[in-house]
């Protein structure tokens, strides 16, 4: 039996819940991490709990909390400002496995 949970998390105040970060729709989910703050998704995406049970976003642009102090987990309600969270918005170095799957599409390997 699926249950569904219906909240309406917060997003930053820069995010654009109808617009990719270039302006256009795009097919499929954006995920952006934000410096400091949650993860964004953007799109066609279906959110479940570790059971399998759909967990009902009410929208298509959602803030999914990183800092792990939110009190609507997995959505982000701003707590990450008030615990000092930090976190860059890309990793600092690269992942090997994203290196080795880039060197496998170059030409010629």
């Amino acid at each position: 039996m699926a249950r569904s949970l219906s909240v309406e998390p917060d997003l930053p105040e820069d995010v654009d819940a109808a617009a990719e970060p270039d302006g256009e729709r795009a097919e499929g989910v954006t995920i952006t991490p934000y410096r400091d703050g949650p993860l964004i998704v953007r799109g066609d995406f279906r959110l479940l709990d570790q059971d399998g049970n759909e967990i009902d976003p009410g929208r298509d642009t959602i803030a999914l909390c990183r800092c792990g102090k939110s009190g609507i987990k997995p959505f982000c309600d701003g707590s990450h400002k008030r615990s000092g969270f930090s976190a860059p918005s890309a990793p600092s170095r690269p992942r090997p496995a994203a290196q080795i799957l880039r060197e496998s599409r170059l030409p010629g390997t």
